[in-house]
């Protein structure tokens, strides 16, 4: 069986692909990875097929690791198969789609002069990226003479110095870049880094000024599920139906979300929402991240340490645990949704979508995953729903304070040669991924708890007085707290024990 060409497409299917090899490239990606296959990439296809765009996407890789993802791209023509699969109001739904939006795929690294050469064509528009969080950051570095920079940031910076040289300083050939990596003001943050380079290899002030002047660089949220190549059995399974192999082939969930700090206007140059996506251009993206990071971000670090406490491994599992789906839901609806500053309704509508995403029944999305760094994570995720209800001097939510009990149990552990282990509630060992700082703090007071034979309310105040990880004394700022969330503790441990 062959793998995808344009040799494997319907006629329709041919069609739109033939269309797209013959419109400009406006578009240069960097990120060859699932996440953009599977969310911006699908997008362009999508307008592509109601006829709201007519340009094309060249893909090149950040990482000089990322070569062979887009060797395999430009083997098999840019063309790749998604399925999107979930949950849509209760009913599962599965959907398939050829995507052909690539009009070049290239690595930088082996072809520089055609990456410099895209600087220089009047087609170009947008710049969009997934780097991953440690992609977009400023690394000092001095690029050799023709050659590129390691950074993303850095070949942006020499794409946009070209660009300037090439139209001499032209306003109107600016460039519109929509970076989509998991930072919050992560458009600003580019801008700086291409500022700070821009000063560290002597470009002129006139450049500078036209980056800042005449270039855009949008702050956006994305949110989608993209759960990338499934396993084999399925992958096989497809394969023999389509009557082709796609090493490329790609899954993602239904929902999607791209949030992008910019005047509506934007539309009639990428119409996203024309096409019927759930993208939207607003004035503050602040609204948005809250409710992903308390809401979507909160329930998985609330359900994180008590699932994996109780035996629970995925996501699913806790959805549809008896004990554990009801706590999630009852500590989202009644003790986040009314600790955040935004519309009620708004805010349960988008839990609703939570929970379908949550209980999709083609991810399997482990909590042993998501339960690195869960210190951190509760502090920006859940402290803040808990400590809205301290500075109105309000009893503290018993969902959230389980979940604190929950986040404290499971970080009860000893130093071994192979990390920092703990227990479930039946005896089953795990380890804990955390700063190691933070564990050997943590580690340090549930030993001395258990040497010096301390009461349980003793040792959860040590704990919360740990202005190290809490940012504050939670002990002595609300001292109620520390006996609620030893109750809890000692409840799970009785419990388990009956």
């Amino acid at each position: 069986m062959k793998n995808i060409s344009q040799s494997q497409l319907t006629d329709e299917q041919l069609g739109f692909y033939e269309q797209m090899k013959q419109s400009p490239v406006t578009i240069l990606q960097i990120g060859e990875g699932n996440f953009l296959r599977g969310f911006f990439d699908w997008m362009i296809h999508e307008c592509r097929k109601q006829g709201l765009y007519d340009g094309s996407i060249a893909v090149t890789q950040p990482r000089p690791g990322g070569k062979p993802k887009i060797e395999a791209l430009a083997k098999q023509d840019g063309l790749y198969t998604l399925v999107i699969r979930g949950l849509e109001k209760g009913e599962r739904v599965q959907r398939t789609e050829v995507i052909s939006v690539f009009g070049r795929a290239f690595d930088p690294y082996s072809n520089w002069d055609a990456y410099l050469a895209l600087a220089e064509s009047p087609d170009l528009r947008f710049v969009v990226s997934n780097t991953t969080e440690a992609g977009l950051v400023y690394r000092a570095e001095e690029p050799a003479e023709g050659q590129p920079a390691q950074s993303f940031p850095g070949k942006l910076t020499q794409l946009l110095y070209r660009r300037f040289a090439f139209f001499g300083g032209d306003p109107d050939r600016g460039l519109i870049c929509l970076p989509c990596e998991l930072l919050e003001r992560n458009g600003d943050e580019l801008r700086g880094c291409v500022l700070r380079y821009s000063e560290d290899w002597g470009y002129p002030e006139a450049f500078k000024q036209w980056v800042v002047r005449h270039n855009r660089f949008l702050n956006s949220l994305v949110d989608r599920i993209v759960t990338g190549y499934p396993d084999e059995a399925q992958a096989e399974a497809w394969f023999g139906e389509w009557g082709y192999k796609d090493p490329m082939l790609s899954t993602a969930e239904p929902y999607h979300l791209w949030a992008i700090e910019a005047e509506p206007e934007m539309e009639e140059l990428l119409p996203l929402r024309k096409a019927g996506l759930n993208v939207q251009w607003v004035n503050d993206l602040k609204p948005f991240q809250l409710r992903k990071v308390r809401i979507l971000n909160g329930a998985h670090t609330l359900m994180t340490p008590l699932g994996l406490l109780h035996g629970v491994e995925q996501v699913r599992e806790a959805m549809e645990h008896d004990v554990l789906g009801p706590l999630v839901r009852h500590t989202v609806e009644k003790e986040i949704v009314p600790a955040l500053p935004v519309a009620e309704q708004e805010l349960l509508e988008y839990a609703g979508t939570v929970y379908e995403r949550f209980l999709n029944p083609f991810i399997r999305h482990r909590l042993s995953d998501i339960a690195m760094n869960s210190l951190s994570k509760f502090k920006v995720r859940l402290l803040p729903s808990l400590l809205h209800y301290a500075g109105s001097g309000s009893k503290a939510p018993q969902g959230l304070v389980r979940g604190f009990a929950g986040l404290l149990r499971y970080y009860k552990v000893k130093q071994t040669e192979a990390g920092f282990v703990g227990s479930t509630l039946g005896g089953v060992s795990y380890t804990v991924r955390d700063d190691a700082g933070m564990l050997e703090t943590v580690a340090a007071v549930w030993t001395n708890a258990e040497e010096q034979r301390w009461p349980l309310n003793t040792t959860v105040e040590r704990l919360l007085g740990l202005d190290v990880i809490w940012g504050r004394n939670l002990a002595a700022e609300w001292p109620e707290l520390a006996e609620m969330v030893s109750q809890c503790i000692a409840e799970m441990e009785r419990t388990a024990n009956e």
